[in-house]
């Protein structure tokens, strides 16, 4: 059966390493009808919008959709378009698998986890105003609703895969209120999964065990900001945003996106890496209920990073973005 998914190609490398994946795709023989779809800042400088409505309700049409990188200007400029997304398609969860790679070398073996991060509310809403020439106030919006699904899509998660613990991270020791309320909507739903050990831990607390010993953890639940800041850090920890995946998943649409970004000063010079969005697209294989394809390009993208003559640079290789995808290529048919 043909899979309907609509393609961001995005910024910079973005249009160098969708090519990349959708060749690897075809390779494996996933039978994709991709439309393609306009966002970003190549999208703002010709129409005056970042995101259209018009993309957006595509989006919402073809609900599974593969998205590069998204340049955002610092400081000014039109606002984020993951932002924008999340927000518009209502993906009030980022998922980011962080396991150990085979052929990556790291600080780490064995590290094997996922961070839920809630994507919808927090300091995200962008909702602040300068008061005086010296004090500029931002919102941090928390609501009991919000933090209810996404402690339950963690949990549901954790369920589906086999995971036998979450961890819910806050900082309720002093936002008392909003971090407060977040625990305790993730004390009351774990009662609904007695199966799965359920505890909690302070931010920081986290950050420090996770550099030191981070296969402790399984599943971790967290807001926006501390999700966005750990899942990065967690990334680290198996290999950089260069091989990190991401999922924006909602009830009825889910995106899956290279998580670094969009890397302008190499871009066009066909040496930019593609295993980040590779791994999403392997995410969003599975989420599409193709499982045996999906471990199908695991092992091809296994198989090239372990050859590091065909790697790019950011991995320690010598390769290319070509060198590379033929070796994923290669990798299927072993």
């Amino acid at each position: 059966m043909t899979q309907e998914i609509a393609l961001i190609r995005g910024d910079g490398i973005g249009p160098e390493i969708c090519p990349s994946v959708i060749q690897i795709l075809n390779a494996a023989e996933i039978d994709v009808k991709w439309f393609e779809l306009e966002a970003g800042l190549a999208a703002f400088e010709k129409t005056g919008e970042a995101i259209s409505n018009d993309v957006i309700d595509k989006l919402a049409d073809y609900k599974v959709a593969l998205k590069g990188p998204t340049t955002t200007p610092v400081g000014k400029g039109h606002r984020s378009i993951n932002v924008q997304i999340r927000k518009k398609l209502d993906l009030y969860v980022n998922v980011r698998p962080c396991r150990t790679i085979k052929g990556v070398d790291t600080r780490f073996k064995n590290v094997d986890l996922i961070v839920v991060r809630e994507n919808i509310e927090d300091t995200y809403g962008g909702v602040e105003y300068k008061q005086t020439d010296d004090l500029s106030i931002g919102l941090r919006i928390s609501t009991r609703s919000g933090a209810l699904r996404a402690h339950r899509f963690a949990f549901e998660m954790a369920q589906k895969h086999g995971r036998k613990r979450v961890t819910c991270v806050h900082k309720a020791n002093i936002m008392k209120l909003t971090d407060g309320q977040w625990l305790q909507a993730f004390r009351d739903v774990s009662k609904d999964y007695p199966e799965i050990e359920a505890d909690d831990i302070i931010v920081d607390n986290l950050c420090m065990q996770l550099v030191t010993r981070p296969q402790n953890f399984d599943v971790l639940v967290l807001p926006n900001l501390f999700g966005d800041i750990v899942s990065d850090l967690c990334a680290g920890l198996v290999g950089g945003l260069g091989v990190a995946s991401g999922a924006n998943i909602g009830d009825k649409v889910a995106i899956f996106e290279a998580v670094h970004g969009s890397a302008p000063d190499i871009a066009g010079q066909g040496i930019s890496n593609p295993t980040a969005l590779l791994s999403s697209a392997i995410t969003m294989l599975r989420h599409i209920n193709l499982p045996h394809k999906a471990d199908l390009v695991q092992k091809g993208m296994n198989y090239a990073l372990g050859r590091q003559q065909v790697c790019t640079a950011d991995l320690g290789g010598c390769g290319d973005t070509e060198s590379f995808t033929k070796a994923v290529i290669e990798g299927l048919k072993e």
